[in-house]
């Protein structure tokens, strides 16, 4: 079954929402750079009173080892996403420590996933890049690359992002085939506050495709 994570939740009420419809992930996002921040430390209450049948992934970007530490021990998190320029030897560390993490990889061109390193995960984001961004741009990039991709390395569990909504993401998922969709701005009234009838319109899409 196709995997939905919705991406850059904010409040307990959106993440309880999240996981009423249906959702398979929630993600949280622990970079201080982003408009949907989230403290750890005051956040970790709540995400660790959520019910347990749904992953909660810590969104990183650049951690240092301590950080990322931190953020995998944190109550309720299951896994890390890692959105930025993090090395191969950082990620076999994470593996090593048995440390459960995705890579995400920004797709600004069919360049950007030749030669794609191995980062000791099986899991992999594809998400639309430009400069100085990390996730949630609200862009989408053509979806033949990912297509190419899902069909050139058929041992990843690849994860489709970037500019999905309800409206596309049957189409995105129809086109691609990946293991999972990941939504964060398609479906939100402002940053990091979800439009709930979107939401749950999202996810019904996602299924129905």
């Amino acid at each position: 079954m196709l995997r939905v994570k919705i991406c850059g939740l904010t409040t307990p009420q959106d993440a309880a929402a999240a996981i009423e419809f249906g959702a398979d992930a929630l993600g949280f996002n622990f970079f201080r750079g982003s408009k949907r921040y989230l403290q750890m430390e005051t956040a970790s209450e709540w995400i660790g009173a959520l019910p347990g049948n749904v992953e909660k992934v810590a969104i990183l970007v650049n951690p240092s080892w301590d950080e990322a530490k931190a953020a995998a021990a944190t109550p309720g998190i299951t896994a890390l996403q890692l959105h930025g320029a993090e090395t191969p030897d950082f990620c076999r560390r994470l593996m090593e420590e048995r440390i459960r993490f995705e890579k995400a990889l920004p797709v600004m061109g069919a360049d950007s996933v030749v030669n794609v390193p191995d980062f000791f995960t099986t899991t992999v984001l594809l998400d639309s890049g430009g400069a100085g961004e990390f996730g949630g741009s609200g862009r989408t990039f053509p979806w033949e690359i990912a297509r190419d991709f899902v069909r050139a390395n058929p041992h990843l569990r690849v994860i489709l992002a970037g500019g999905l909504t309800p409206e596309n993401v049957a189409e995105a998922v129809a086109a691609v085939r990946p293991f999972g969709v990941d939504v964060t701005s398609g479906i939100e009234s402002s940053p990091g506050r979800k439009n709930h009838g979107r939401m749950h319109d999202f996810i019904a899409a996602a299924r129905a495709s």
